[in-house]
């Protein structure tokens, strides 16, 4: 089967959703979702962990306040992360749990947080290295054949480890996110970039920006004469970099200031091949040979 596309000039991360206080009242979080959709923005990725279940929950209020958003977007959501940094002392150990027990209650809970009928991706957040793989494939067949989940994936796993997984299930895992971007090019290296293609799985890229590292250094030149002669901006043409790859990955931006989106939309669908090359360059301090 081939790869779904997620069809966007980049996903809306939510990872940070809690933190803006206005974003707390579902009739403002509602507006700047609408505004989003008029964008062509229209998917969202979380996580349980986003702001320990805050942001999905948020985000459920907005849309039960205006709940003919929730037919115009695509929701990404993620588990598997368990006791997120604990503090000293709690007794706790953080670590992943990809067991069938711990993922169905992930599904069920973000259903409830999120209150929508269906997540349109659920993915296991992190490489559970206990995974009994028959089990917890098994759990995410029964999940899309429910309904619950319009399709599974993985994020952060190495090709070995997905298809182990694979393996033991019916239906594919179609979205893999990884982290990728001008700064961190590794996957494009090591092959496992080209094994996510070769098992169909729609690419999406975390940190796409390198935390604000892009905006400083040679890359940071580069970008900023670019944008001139294409008359965009810099972190636009970052994100272009990444669209201009095979099967196009879908950058995943956390800002949720809408000048900061505006900003990222100012750019290109792709990039030329020497601009490509040339920034590439800029990041490794080297040519490709």
């Amino acid at each position: 089967m081939a790869a779904v596309t997620f069809d966007v000039p980049f996903v809306l991360g939510m990872m940070r959703l809690h933190e803006a206080q206005e974003m707390h009242q579902a009739s403002h979080l509602a507006d700047w979702i609408e505004a989003r959709l008029e964008q062509g923005l229209h998917w969202f990725d979380h996580a349980d962990i986003y702001g320990n279940g805050a942001c999905e929950t948020l985000f459920g209020q907005a849309l039960r306040a205006r709940p003919a958003l929730a037919k115009r977007l695509n929701v990404v959501t993620k588990a598997s992360i368990a006791n997120d940094n604990p503090p000293p002392g709690s007794g706790k150990v953080k670590h992943y749990n990809a067991s069938p027990d711990y993922l169905g209650r992930a599904i069920d809970d973000a259903l409830g947080r999120l209150g929508v009928e269906r997540l349109d991706h659920f993915l296991i957040h992190r490489p559970d290295l206990l995974m009994d793989a028959a089990a917890t494939g098994r759990a995410l067949d029964d999940a899309i054949e429910a309904g619950k989940i319009g399709a599974a994936g993985v994020s952060n796993h190495l090709p070995s480890q997905w298809r182990r997984l694979q393996r033991h299930m019916h239906h594919p895992l179609q979205a893999n996110q990884i982290e990728l971007s001008v700064a961190h090019s590794a996957p494009l290296f090591d092959g496992s970039f080209d094994d996510l293609g070769a098992d169909g799985h729609a690419p999406m890229a975390w940190s796409p920006l390198a935390g604000g590292q892009l905006m400083q250094g040679e890359v940071s030149r580069v970008l900023n004469r670019l944008a001139g002669e294409l008359n965009s901006t810099p972190g636009a043409l970052a994100l272009a970099w990444l669209r201009t790859l095979p099967g196009r990955p879908a950058p995943v931006v956390g800002s949720v200031k809408p000048e900061r989106i505006a900003d990222m939309l100012n750019g290109p669908e792709t990039l030329p091949r020497e601009a490509w090359y040339e920034l590439l360059e800029a990041a490794r301090g080297h040519c490709v040979a």
